[in-house]
């Protein structure tokens, strides 16, 4: 269970940085229309088809968004449903016993003195 659980983690990071990516990647609408591929003859339509990149980095970024969703969910489930939380040291064994060490105290006032007998003349 503990790599299925590593696995979701990869992969929702992965796909977090894919959407991050793909989303800086794409333009705003009409901005610098053409200016990344151009027009001219082998352009955008030889690399990303008919439709240009702006439906391959849409879909690319829908997919990546999917895949993190259901990744979040999946680890929200994963953990809502199991009975250890956090961390676990009941297990722990010590080599030997901690040592208690008590340090001085050397901004503390000093102690008043004890009253002596008085000696009679």
């Amino acid at each position: 269970m503990e790599a299925f659980k590593t696995v979701i983690w990869i992969v929702n990071i992965m796909s977090s940085l894919a959407v991050i990516v793909l989303v800086l990647l794409q333009h705003g609408k009409g901005a610098d229309a053409g200016a990344t591929f151009g027009s001219g003859s082998g352009s955008a339509q030889g690399v990303f088809g008919s439709g240009g990149n702006a439906n391959f980095l849409s879909r690319s970024t829908a997919i990546a968004a999917t895949i993190f969703f259901a990744t979040c969910i999946a680890m929200g489930y994963i953990y809502s449903n199991t009975t250890r939380h956090g961390l676990d040291f009941s297990d722990v064994k010590q080599s030997q016993p901690a040592k208690q060490t008590v340090p001085a105290n050397t901004n503390a006032a000093p102690a008043a003195p004890t009253p002596q007998p008085q000696q009679s003349k």
